[in-house]
């Protein structure tokens, strides 16, 4: 019996010294899970621009093109407006201007940028200047001789209205000197006719003075009959030949 309790009593000993332990032992706890990391941020647009040619004349035109990525709109300024995320565009500017691209998307925008320098041409040469009438051919159109009655030194009528155009001209053209010539026809002598041209010579020199024309611009001289202007015998070729003629002295 004895050995029994001492048995017993070592048995409850041991239980009680498990029990202990059992009891004494510190918990385990779990450790917790890491957290998820951050999804990445969305990527951010990239864009490009070009003009071709970069340089044009007014009135010209210039190719703009462009390409993107991670973009959702973009806006072509000035005067295009959105636009697809690549492709190109035909622009007239009428000045030098910079163009603009905006690409825009979930990772912010961006921009890039063309210039386009417009000139301006030259204006065209004017036309040439057509050359007026030479001093002679004005000569030619404006002086008007003067035409007398047969043995007669009188102005008439209508040499003064020949005679008022060619002052004129001559007012108008002060460098110009004359000489003036008096002319007779068939009819008469020699010396009769150098007198009578010699008279009619004066009468429009001094004609012409009355008008305003310098005296010093004038010379006279009497052919007489000598240089006829008309070789026939009628009476209105005989009349071209009583005249007081001009003639330019260079």
């Amino acid at each position: 019996m004895r050995i029994r309790s001492v048995a017993r009593v070592a048995l409850y000993s041991v239980l009680a010294l498990v029990m202990v332990g059992v009891g004494c032992k510190k918990p385990i706890t779990a450790t917790p899970a890491a957290p998820a990391p951050p999804p990445p941020p969305p990527p951010q647009p990239t864009v490009t621009l070009q003009a071709t040619p970069a340089n044009v004349q007014r009135g010209q035109s210039t190719t703009l093109r462009w390409s993107s990525t991670n973009a959702t709109s973009l806006t072509l300024a000035p005067g295009v407006g959105n636009v697809s995320p690549e492709g190109n565009t035909s622009v007239t500017p009428t000045d030098s201007q910079t163009y603009t691209i905006t690409a825009m998307g979930p990772g912010g925008s961006v921009t890039a940028n063309a210039r386009v320098t417009v000139t301006v041409p030259p204006p065209p040469p004017p036309a040439p200047v057509a050359a007026g009438p030479s001093m002679e051919e004005l000569f030619a159109r404006d002086v008007k001789d003067a035409y007398f009655d047969f043995d007669k030194a009188d102005i008439r009528p209508d040499a003064r209205s020949a005679l008022t155009e060619t002052a004129g001209f001559l007012k108008s053209y002060t460098q110009v000197k004359v000489m003036l010539e008096g002319h007779c026809d068939e009819r008469g002598s020699t010396e009769y006719n150098l007198a009578l041209g010699d008279r009619r010579a004066q009468a429009v020199k001094d004609f012409l003075v009355s008008l305003g024309v310098a005296s010093d611009r004038m010379q006279t001289v009497s052919y007489g009959k000598e240089r006829p202007f008309c070789n026939e015998h009628t009476e209105e070729c005989m009349q071209q030949n009583r005249r007081g003629h001009f003639v330019m002295v260079k």
